[in-house]
């Protein structure tokens, strides 16, 4: 049964990231232009941003994260202030007006990946693409591209998979790829899961200690858990419509997090939409790596 950690009212919560040193979560909420945090310990507290914050990771100095936003990848000084101070490290050549990062994280070797998509998603645009970032690079070429809204990435245990999803509906697929974990490269992409049939557009993702992969059903109130393989194992429900994406944290990392959307109209069938859950998977994650750079 899914617990409520925070009724935090998110436009689009996402990007759930697990903080071991501090015992917190954080994440974002991307319309509302903000870095949240929450903690058993310290309660709730968030910063402003000045351009829509989408995927985050911590880096190796405290109270730094580097995350993808509207015009590149931006350097974040969270401190007292109830903004945080931002210094751009790449900007991005988007390939069409009006876009912004939206999924991303590090692979296991702290090389930061991140996807872009087009502000209007119904319009269905093939301008989003996959960016990676490393120690000392500056430029941030495109590295997959033909996306409509770039999601779900994860990085399997031993970081030789690579998992990407399209979360639009004209798509609703997931696909894993070979990665060279040398040369932060994927290769051999192939369809690792046609959510067409199942409930829920395929959203954010996070993976557990055997390989499982674990992926916001949108849409559908639901975190699916897929095998290695590819076979759907289990499905826990989560009392709003529109999962965004988990991560898991806890003393023990066997807390499943979950963000969501509030959507606007009636929503008085969800009224708890947009808030932060949690979830007994039964299953442990694995820590979150730092950007390395």
């Amino acid at each position: 049964m899914a617990e409520l950690v925070l009724d935090a009212r998110n436009g689009t919560g996402e990007s759930p990231v697990w903080h071991a040193a501090e015992q917190a979560l954080y994440w974002v909420d991307i319309p509302g232009r903000a870095i949240h945090r929450w903690s058993q310990a310290e309660g709730h507290r968030h910063w402003a941003t000045e351009e829509m914050p989408a995927c985050l990771a911590a880096t190796a100095t405290p109270g730094r994260w580097l995350a993808g936003m509207e015009s590149g990848l931006f350097e974040l000084s969270l401190g007292q202030e109830s903004r945080a101070r931002a210094t751009r490290r790449a900007a991005v050549a988007h390939a069409a007006p009006a876009m912004r990062f939206n999924d991303g994280r590090c692979d296991r070797q702290g090389r930061f990946w991140a996807g872009t998509m087009s502000l209007d998603m119904a319009a269905g645009i093939r301008a989003g693409a996959w960016y990676r970032f490393g120690a000392g690079d500056s430029a941030l070429p495109a590295q997959l591209d033909d996306f409509i809204v770039p999601n779900g990435l994860a990085f399997s245990p031993d970081g030789r998979t690579m998992y990407v999803s399209d979360s639009h509906p004209s798509v609703q697929a997931i696909w894993a790829f070979d990665y060279d974990t040398d040369s932060g490269t994927p290769s051999n992409r192939r369809l690792f899961v046609d959510m067409n049939p199942l409930p829920g557009r395929p959203d954010g993702a996070a993976i557990d200690v055997d390989g499982g992969y674990w992926i916001c059903g949108n849409d559908a109130g639901l975190v699916h858990r897929f095998t290695p393989d590819g076979r759907l194992d289990k499905s826990l429900p989560v009392p709003v419509k529109k999962p965004a994406m988990c991560a898991f944290g806890g003393p023990r990392l066997d807390t499943l997090y979950v963000t969501s959307i509030r959507p606007g109209g009636d929503l008085s069938d969800q009224p708890l939409a947009g808030g932060v859950f949690a979830l007994r998977p039964g299953t442990q994650g694995l820590p979150e790596p730092a950007f390395a750079g």
